[in-house]
Formats: C-alpha cells, structure tokens, sequence
C-alpha cells in the first residue's frame, strides 16, 4: 500500500511527463486511425469481373516501390493512340466502376484501372503516401507494358483520385489529364464538414492539389456537377482557375457527386472524345 501511495505522489508532483508521453502516443495512432476513418472507405470483395460483361481484359499486378502487390484490370484497344489510367474515388473497388469503365470503352484508346492498397484484392492499408506510390507503380508498369506500342498516357482522376492523378502528374510526364468532381485540397474539403473537419490537422492529409497543379503543362479537362453535393463545384471550379492552360471546364448542370455520368449522358464520353482527338491534333506523331 505505501508503494501504491508513493507512485501516486511521483505522478501527483510530475503528471506532465506522464501526460505529455501518452498525448505523444495518442497522436501517432490518431494520425493513422483517423486518416482511415475519414478518407478511405475500402471495400475488401470484389462484387463483379469483367467477364460477366463480357469485355476482354487481363488481370494485372504493379508492385509498388515499398513492396506492395496492387490488382487491377487492363482493357485492351487494338490500335488505339491512348491509354487512360483511371484513379478512383476514396470507397469500395474496381468492381464498382465496371458500368463506368464499360461507357470509357466507346472511346479509342486502352483503359487501365488499378485497385489502391486495401481495396480490392490488392495488399496494405492505404495512406496519401501510398496512394502516390500506388499511381507510381502504375505508372511503372504502363511504361513497361504499354508505352512500347506508341500509345500515350492520359490520367483521369475522380474524387479524391483527383488527387492521385495531380501529383502522379506533377511527378511524370503525361499527355492529358482529366479531373473529375475533385477538390483544390483535404483542408479545403474537411471546412465543408465541420464540424467534423475539425480533425483534419491530426491526421496530417494534405492532398494538396492547388499547389501541384500549377506546374502541370498539359491539355487538362475538369468535369464537374454544379449541385455536386459531396465535393462543392466551387472548389473543382477554383482548382480550374489555378491550372495553367491549356485547360477546358465541362460543367454538367444539375449534376451532383455520384450521377455525374446519368445526367450529363451521351455528353459525358462525347467530351472525353473530344479531349483525346484535339491531344492527337495537337501532337499527330507523339512521343
């Protein structure tokens, strides 16, 4: 009992060494486990292949440069003059994108779509860090599998893949970059919900595509609903105003977060088209 007694007294006369190590530990598990509280929405099974559909495709898989074996699914083109690398948005998997990856296919060029880690059936828990070194390995294996045959590299990011495809073309040379319903940065999107957002500084998110963009010189077409009710058009609009030209803005009127696609239509693919044919206008031979 006076050693019970004792201990109490040292933490009564030097609780702030006690209480500064445990706000130390708290604040590195708080740093991971709110980032994957609040950004990232994995979906583990795969609720669908392409096959059901009957679109031809091979399986692939980019190890990142930290080891970590992704999945994803290249659908083939023959002939075509581009591949578009598809960066999703923060929930479920590839699964859940094959009706939009079956409308992409309209277009002439191959589609790449590659699961980040902790979605799907690829490995690790995901982090912004890992998301970058996801869309580096993506990269890796295009310029190893793909490039060879002529074709030329255009991102198209939705949501938080925004984020992913700025900073992987901030980092590589791409030919186009298409932005869809993304944000200028995470602090930008957690002030619209506070007060949840609050939280934000702890889990040291930054997303930071308003200051990335700037330095991309590329074609860029951002496509946004004006009644997007889960990224607001005003920033997708403000990222727009920061990107430096050339640069195209498709604003899809009525069109919130998730039915961007249904309400703009036969437009939607009918933009992307159009993007894709001007890049070929612009550099017939390529790199």
């Amino acid at each position: 009992m006076t050693y019970v007694k004792a201990a109490g007294r040292f933490i009564l006369r030097h609780w702030l060494i006690p209480a500064f190590l445990l706000a130390v530990v708290f604040l590195a598990m708080t740093t991971n486990v709110l980032e994957r509280m609040f950004v990232y929405y994995p979906t583990k099974e795969l609720t669908d292949t392409p096959s059901t559909l009957g679109i031809p495709y091979r399986d692939v898989h980019p190890v990142t440069e930290d080891g970590i074996r992704l999945h994803g699914w290249f659908f083939p083109h023959p002939g075509a003059p581009h591949t578009i690398l598809i960066f999703h948005g923060n929930a479920g998997n590839i699964s859940h994108r094959l009706g939009w990856i079956q409308m992409l296919r309209d277009l002439n060029a191959h589609i790449l779509i590659v699961d980040y880690r902790g979605y799907g059936k690829s490995e690790g828990k995901p982090s912004e860090k890992g998301l970058y070194l996801d869309a580096a390995a993506c990269y890796q294996w295009w310029s190893r599998e793909q490039s060879v045959d002529g074709s030329r590299l255009v991102l198209l990011g939705k949501s938080l893949g925004g984020a992913v495809a700025v900073d992987l073309a901030h980092r590589v040379p791409v030919d186009g970059l298409i932005l869809q319903s993304t944000f200028t940065t995470a602090w930008d999107m957690a002030k619209t919900i506070l007060p949840v957002g609050l939280l934000q500084p702890l889990t040291n998110v930054r997303f930071d595509s308003a200051s990335k963009i700037a330095g991309i010189r590329c074609p860029k077409l951002f496509i946004h609903g004006d009644r997007d009710d889960i990224v607001p058009f005003r920033l997708g609009r403000r990222l727009y105003d920061i990107a430096p030209p050339p640069k195209e803005l498709f604003e899809v009127t009525g069109a919130g977060h998730n039915d961007l696609i249904i309400s703009a239509g036969t437009v939607y693919v009918e933009r992307i088209r159009a993007f894709l044919d001007a890049l070929n206008r612009k550099d017939p031979g390529g790199p």
